[in-house]
């Protein structure tokens, strides 16, 4: 569709001059759940030019606090481009980001292909290879974080970027539900969460990203990186900050923002 084109190139150029756009959904009132996915297509499509690749994808929206808050009762989900993971060693340019927020989760690598058509929990357990401690920064081109469901959606389920924790662990070493995370902020924590935070299972948002990706033609790959939505609130990043999650059973995750 041209709209969504053009609000994907919108969303493209918003990212890169750091120039945020008002609402989607004030500019565009009408437009639906489909066709901001579309406009997320679009915008991939756009940064795929420049040279990126899918490295994996991101569920959000999976806590009922955070549902409640854009009056919704779904997850989302958005891409993760390779130019998207940056490693633990190195501190992340917080300038890079419009407005850089920064929540942990329980991420998974696979090893098989995912078939969103006849998907369950146990099939989604056999795909995967390792379950990682990670960390999303999330960032908004839309202004303000003036979010609605179509606008999280078509700007890649505000996805800015991944550090993956450097443990890999076996799904039969750990009880994903019961994982407890600590959240520290410069040395101190300030928040702590369990994987039951995520629809009751990390496993399940991973199905319903198979089933809601395979509506769009889109599967699960071998070798992608899914971050299975956070188990607490997300927080907001200014330069200097260090956060590091610890996690049950699964390691520690740590990013630094200059």
């Amino acid at each position: 569709m041209v709209i969504t084109k053009l609000l994907g190139e919108e969303i493209y150029e918003a990212e890169k001059t750091l120039k945020p756009i008002p609402p989607i959904t004030e500019s565009h009132p009408g437009i639906t759940v489909d066709e901001a996915y579309e406009t997320q297509l679009q915008y991939v499509e756009r940064r795929f030019a420049d040279g990126t690749r899918v490295a994996g994808k991101k569920i959000g929206l999976t806590s009922k606090a955070m549902q409640e808050m854009l009056g919704v009762d779904r997850p989302d989900y958005g891409h993760i481009l390779e130019d998207m993971i940056f490693s633990e060693d190195t501190p992340v340019d917080a300038g890079r980001f419009i407005a850089p927020r920064v929540e942990f989760e329980i991420a998974f690598i696979l090893k098989q292909d995912i078939n969103g058509a006849d998907v369950t929990v146990e099939n989604v357990a056999e795909a995967i290879e390792f379950a990682v401690p990670a960390a999303e920064i999330i960032d908004s081109r839309i202004r303000d974080w003036k979010i609605k469901f179509e606008d999280t959606v078509a700007d890649n389920g505000s996805s800015a970027g991944a550090v993956l924790g450097n443990t890999r662990v076996p799904l039969a070493d750990i009880a994903l539900p019961s994982v407890r995370m600590e959240v520290f902020k410069n040395g101190e924590k300030i928040n702590e969460g369990q994987g039951s935070a995520v629809l009751g299972n990390p496993l399940k948002a991973v199905v319903w990203l198979a089933e809601a990706l395979h509506q769009y033609g889109i599967s699960l790959k071998a070798g992608e990186v899914i971050l299975a939505g956070a188990l607490t609130k997300a927080e907001d990043v200014r330069s200097g900050d260090t956060f590091k999650a610890t996690f049950d059973g699964l390691g520690e995750v740590k990013v630094t923002f200059s």
